[in-house]
């Protein structure tokens, strides 16, 4: 008595259920847009503005802007010097006279020019030649940073037609759930359907409009990161999809990589001014001579000083002992030298290893993409079955979300895969030197 008691509520309750569920609604139109920036550049005008506008490069001009007034005062300190004074004496008592000469006039102006030389500075000639080697590192600098920003914005862009064909992969995937769904809902209101079969179509539907609006936005994300390194005030979006020829052999430019990448050119520029300093130092045990020239005017003249007259002085420097400071310096020099060439030796090493992976990369990103492409179209075509066999009453309502989720994945595998080589291909030519170009 009971088990039938149960069975009839069961019965009741799945016919009320059915009976009281509406029609299921359509889905309301996807608010997933990607926002339409007001600019819109080529690859090559995103890294032209970017290294023009960046703060970063500007940062690194001044950073020579510097080194030339460093190079300037060095300079200046080798070559000659005019100086020139004038004196004006008033005495409280008055003019002391002997013989008809004055002694001590009570007022006197004196007026005298200095001209200053080194004629024997061995340690400030090594200065302003050390100063030319610092310009020489600041422009170094420079270029590496334009290469870094180069690079940054590059990848930026590419970001941007990556997260777009992702996005367009899973517009493609709610449209085609949207399709489903009203397929669905038009096979239950002709009695040839079920209401689950209804819920799980609108269940997949709901799924790909969230992933859709999280795809757009990663577009808008990618579109305000490129703004900003063009030194943009509001987000940019991309004209071009970029194609990146990469060389077909590679032996002769990366021969000749060591002399093209600013950033391997970089740190030999700071060995070779590391090892200038402590090969000069040497020079701060020789002596250090300097002349002076310096005509006077003096007026009136004295007993002992005629109006007209002038001196030179010749002054020799020769240092005998510092309690070791010289020494002590030279071995900070020697250890700064051995620190910079391990760090030439360091990137060359690093370089000749991006070359060879970004070589590698390229290589496994374009098989990765041929098969990822032809996963892509054997989904597609299993969904096309899929869906007429569904039509057809030979396949269920979990085959098609399963071959529906099955395109999405292989388009977005096949989207990563572009971007993928993309990234490889730029990778290549940045670690060879040859971008930015």
């Amino acid at each position: 008595m009971s088990s039938r008691v149960f069975v009839a509520m069961v019965a009741g309750v799945v016919a009320l259920a059915t009976a009281a569920v509406a029609p299921a609604k359509q889905p309301a139109p996807s608010a997933g847009q990607v926002p339409v920036p007001t600019a819109r550049v080529t690859f090559k005008d995103a890294v032209d503005q970017a290294i023009r506008r960046n703060p970063t490069v500007q940062q690194a001009s001044a950073e020579i802007m510097r080194a030339e007034g460093l190079l300037q005062q060095a300079r200046s300190s080798i070559l000659p010097g005019v100086t020139g004074s004038v004196v004006t004496v008033t005495q409280s008592q008055g003019t002391a006279v002997i013989n008809g000469e004055a002694v001590t006039p009570r007022n006197q102006l004196t007026g005298s020019l200095g001209v200053s030389a080194p004629i024997l500075a061995p340690v400030l000639w090594a200065q302003r030649v050390q100063a030319l080697d610092e310009v020489h590192v600041a422009q170094a600098g420079l270029a590496d940073v334009r290469r870094q920003i180069a690079v940054a914005t590059a990848q930026a862009y590419l970001a941007i037609v990556a997260r777009r064909r992702a996005f367009e992969a899973n517009v493609r995937a709610r449209d085609t759930a949207r399709a489903h769904f009203d397929l669905a809902h038009t096979q239950r209101a002709a009695g040839s359907g079920s209401l689950l079969n209804e819920l799980r179509a609108e269940q997949s539907a709901s799924a790909d409009e969230t992933l859709v609006e999280q795809a757009a936005l990663d577009v808008y994300r990618a579109q305000e990161a490129l703004g900003v390194l063009t030194g943009a005030d509001s987000p940019v979006d991309t004209i071009d999809d970029p194609v990146l020829q990469v060389p077909a052999t590679l032996a002769s430019l990366q021969a000749s990589m060591p002399e093209v990448r600013s950033d391997v050119r970089l740190a030999a520029a700071r060995e070779a001014a590391a090892a200038r300093v402590w090969k000069d130092s040497w020079k701060d045990w020789l002596p250090f001579a300097s002349g002076l020239v310096q005509p006077q005017y003096l007026q009136p003249a004295t007993i002992f000083q005629p109006s007209a007259s002038w001196r030179a002085q010749i002054a020799v420097t020769v240092p005998l002992f510092d309690a070791g400071l010289r020494s002590a310096v030279r071995a900070e020099r020697r250890a700064l030298f051995s620190q910079s060439q391990l760090q030439h030796e360091a990137v060359l090493r690093q370089a000749n290893s991006d070359v060879r992976t970004a070589d590698e990369s390229v290589k496994s990103a374009d098989r990765g993409l041929v098969s990822a492409t032809a996963a892509a179209a054997q989904a597609r075509q299993v969904l096309d079955i899929v869906n007429v066999s569904f039509r057809a009453g030979a396949a269920t309502e979990i085959e098609v979300i399963d071959a529906q989720r099955a395109l999405l994945d292989a388009e977005t595998s096949v989207a990563v895969g572009e971007d993928l080589l993309r990234q490889a291909r730029l990778a290549l030519l940045v670690a060879l030197g040859q971008f930015p170009s």
